[in-house]
């Protein structure tokens, strides 16, 4: 077995057992990739079926050399699926990288933005343009709704449910969900539907698809990050921000103010609550307040001195 034709069975696997979406499968596919391209390059007689621990081991330590140690983590996961992959259709009986140990990273908490900077973002939005009222309708639900960009995207105007006050949203795997939207996303999505969709071109392939361009075609992911950079520059803000930056704050926002982790958990689509966890960080000014308010000691300190 060759390494491209193991590639394309991985792929071909990726893409019908598991329904992974493209950018998905196009993120494990260069994962084996930067392998092949390293046997390669050093003319290493090794297949997919051979390749041992010690080769892993050389290729981790020139990777190291190039990329940082969330890059290198990542890059070993995707070798590690890849590998499950092949023994699972019984090409190998082991997994190389079994014993071969991740870079220990730190879980970097996400950016968020308050409710003062969302609205900022969306007043620098100019209505007068032609795509102004799509792009309002789209931060509004990414906000409203906490989306990942590819999930906004695919959105479509028979998954809009708005009397019942739900959207139906198709996530990673292609595994869907409903995700509740409150009126004021309904409102900016209902006046784009309504006065500026019906004037776009109409292509068959996206009559369904919500957010179009001036061509009547689905929004790329590029597209919706272009459209939130431009608001940070014109708002000034200095802050990494992405469509992403959305759905954390949709998160962030919810706990904040009460709501519990099983609820969030269901309306982002993760799998594990243990993901959803990274939105429970709190300030230390919060945590110290806790610690007086509610801890005997502090409590007795407090008596004491009044």
């Amino acid at each position: 077995m060759t390494w491209q034709q193991a590639l394309n069975d991985y792929i071909y696997y990726l893409k019908l057992e598991r329904g992974l979406s493209q950018n998905s499968i196009n993120s494990y596919a260069l994962d084996i990739e930067k392998l092949i391209r390293y046997i390669d390059s050093n003319a290493i007689n090794a297949t997919p079926l051979t390749i041992d621990a010690e080769l892993i081991k050389l290729f981790v330590y020139d990777i190291s050399k190039l990329v940082n140690q969330r890059s290198q983590s990542r890059t070993l996961s995707g070798l590690r699926s890849f590998f499950d992959f092949l023994i699972f259709e019984n090409y190998r009986d082991t997994n190389p990288l079994t014993l071969i140990e991740s870079p220990k990273i730190g879980r970097k908490l996400p950016d968020t933005l308050s409710t003062a900077e969302i609205d900022l973002l969306i007043s620098k939005i100019d209505l007068s343009h032609p795509q102004g009222e799509r792009n309002r309708a789209i931060i509004e639900t990414l906000y409203s709704c906490g989306l990942r960009v590819s999930e906004l995207t695919h959105l479509k105007l028979s998954d809009l449910f708005f009397k019942e006050g739900f959207i139906k949203v198709t996530g990673k795997g292609n595994k869907q969900r409903f995700v509740p939207i409150d009126m004021r996303a309904q409102k900016y999505i209902t006046i784009y539907k309504n006065q500026v969709r019906p004037f776009i071109p109409q292509v068959n392939e996206y009559i369904d698809t919500l957010f179009l361009n001036r061509r009547g075609k689905q929004l790329t992911r590029a597209m919706v990050f272009t459209i939130v950079k431009q608001l940070v520059t014109k708002a000034r803000l200095q802050k990494k921000i992405s469509p992403h930056t959305f759905r954390h704050s949709f998160a962030s926002h919810l706990l904040a103010n009460g709501a519990d982790l099983r609820s969030i958990q269901l309306m982002l689509g993760h799998e594990s609550i243990t993901t959803t966890e990274i939105y429970t960080h709190i300030d230390k000014t919060k945590l110290s307040t806790l610690l007086n308010k509610y801890h005997p000691r502090s409590k007795h300190i407090l008596k004491t001195k009044n």
